[in-house]
């Protein structure tokens, strides 16, 4: 269930801190840096306030490629709204125990947690995930589970939302829980357009069972993209999984196995997945009243866009267009 992450206080910057371990992958910090670190003034609107730190002065990075030196103490954890915490290139040897206690006291002081990749195994370490849903690499998760069986893994999906901690899969499903965040930090649109200074999709469908290593079929599907872009366009229209077979010339039955196979949901999940999406950024705009955005998305009626958009963001469509309506003034804290 998505859990509204709390605002600064005096409307500062959102503090970002990552937590930067002796051997951490340098994929998983360059895309916390590029998400939360870069300045984007196009965007009209208060950034975040990000800082690298870690145990050590200089670090040396995974394989030795480069020293990182320079970055802040751990002290700055302490005065974080989100940390988020190193990737292990040996999840199975613990972290740096001064690493541990910093997670641990920001997790006990409510911050927000994330971890990338093999990350998770340093939030379990210090005890943040227990009884909590989590991820964490596919090719890891069976030593996860047995390590960490107070954890309730889910190993097929892209990344996991349990309310104050967020989990991501492999190194590229950092930039799927990045955008994510930044959706429910700054709303949909404002999402959308660092994906598309980053071109990459905002809202990458499926889960990485699609990703684990399996033999290859004889005869591959063929890809399900042209009817999942037709179907984008006709949102408002009454489509249902009768429509989308038809369009791919399958039985319904073949679908759902396909939508399956390569998107990880359903059919009707992924239709009311998207249409959530449009209705949250033309509630963004501002521009049309709550029964239009439901007609318009294809979500129907107001009731079913309410529970909707309750059910991903926490938030009532009011609340949501306060938050992150683009015409409540520009520049603002979000």
């Amino acid at each position: 269930m998505p859990h509204d992450s709390s605002q600064p206080a005096g409307g500062r910057p959102h503090r970002v801190a990552v937590i930067v371990d002796e051997g951490s992958n340098p994929f998983e910090l360059g895309v916390a840096t590029e998400l939360f670190g870069l300045r984007r003034p196009e965007l009209g609107r208060q950034w975040y306030d990000f800082t690298l730190c870690s145990a050590r002065p200089a670090l040396s990075m995974h394989a030795g490629f480069f020293t990182l030196s320079q970055v802040a103490g751990l002290e700055a954890v302490d005065g974080a709204d989100t940390v988020i915490v190193p990737n292990r290139p040996d999840p199975l040897r613990g972290p740096d125990p001064a690493v541990l206690d910093a997670v641990a006291r920001a997790a006990r002081r409510g911050a927000r947690m994330m971890s990338f990749c093999t990350g998770a195994f340093v939030l379990a370490a210090a005890g943040v995930l227990d009884g909590r849903r989590a991820t964490t690499h596919w090719l890891w998760s069976r030593e996860f589970a047995e390590r960490h069986p107070a954890v309730r893994l889910e190993p097929d999906v892209l990344f996991v939302d349990d309310g104050m901690v967020l989990t991501a899969a492999g190194s590229a499903a950092a930039l799927d829980l990045g955008l994510y965040v930044i959706g429910r930090d700054h709303g949909a649109e404002v999402a959308n357009a660092v994906s598309r200074r980053l071109v990459f999709a905002a809202h990458r469908d499926g889960g990485q069972r699609q990703f684990v290593e399996q033999p290859l079929p004889a005869l591959p599907d063929t890809s399900l993209a042209p009817v999942l872009e037709w179907a984008r366009q006709r949102l408002d229209r009454p489509l249902g999984v009768a429509e989308l077979a038809a369009r791919a010339a399958v039985s319904p039955a073949t679908l759902h196995r396909r939508f399956r196979a390569e998107l990880g949901t359903t059919p009707l999940a992924w239709l009311t997945s998207e249409r959530t999406l449009l209705a949250r950024r033309l509630i963004e705009l501002g521009e049309l009243p709550l029964e239009a955005v439901a007609r318009a998305s294809g979500l129907g009626t107001a009731a079913n866009l309410r529970t909707q958009l309750r059910r991903r963001t926490g938030l009532s469509p009011s609340a949501y267009r306060e938050r992150f309506g683009l015409r409540r003034g520009r520049g603002g804290p979000a």
